[in-house]
């Protein structure tokens, strides 16, 4: 293999180390921000329990609506 294609791949694959340090980093960093201030979390958590109990609640009259506060209930921890 030529010496330029042999630094090509070494650059593809220390960019792909790059982005998983990076991501490693990213991780590390929301856990000890959820471990400082767990209050967000439990607030987070309540909120998309509310949201469960009632689409449950209102899954026999009307299953859209239900569908809709379950959607909303499982984006609550990705904001």
């Amino acid at each position: 293999m030529p010496i330029l294609g042999q630094s090509l791949d070494a650059k593809k694959g220390s960019g792909r180390f790059a982005d998983a340090f990076s991501a490693l980093v990213d991780e590390a960093c929301m856990l000890a921000e959820a471990l400082l201030s767990p209050q967000k979390i439990i607030e987070d958590v309540e909120q998309m329990h509310a949201l469960q109990v009632a689409a449950d609640t209102i899954e026999a009259t009307d299953p859209w609506r239900a569908d809709v506060l379950r959607s909303r209930a499982s984006r609550i921890g990705l904001r």
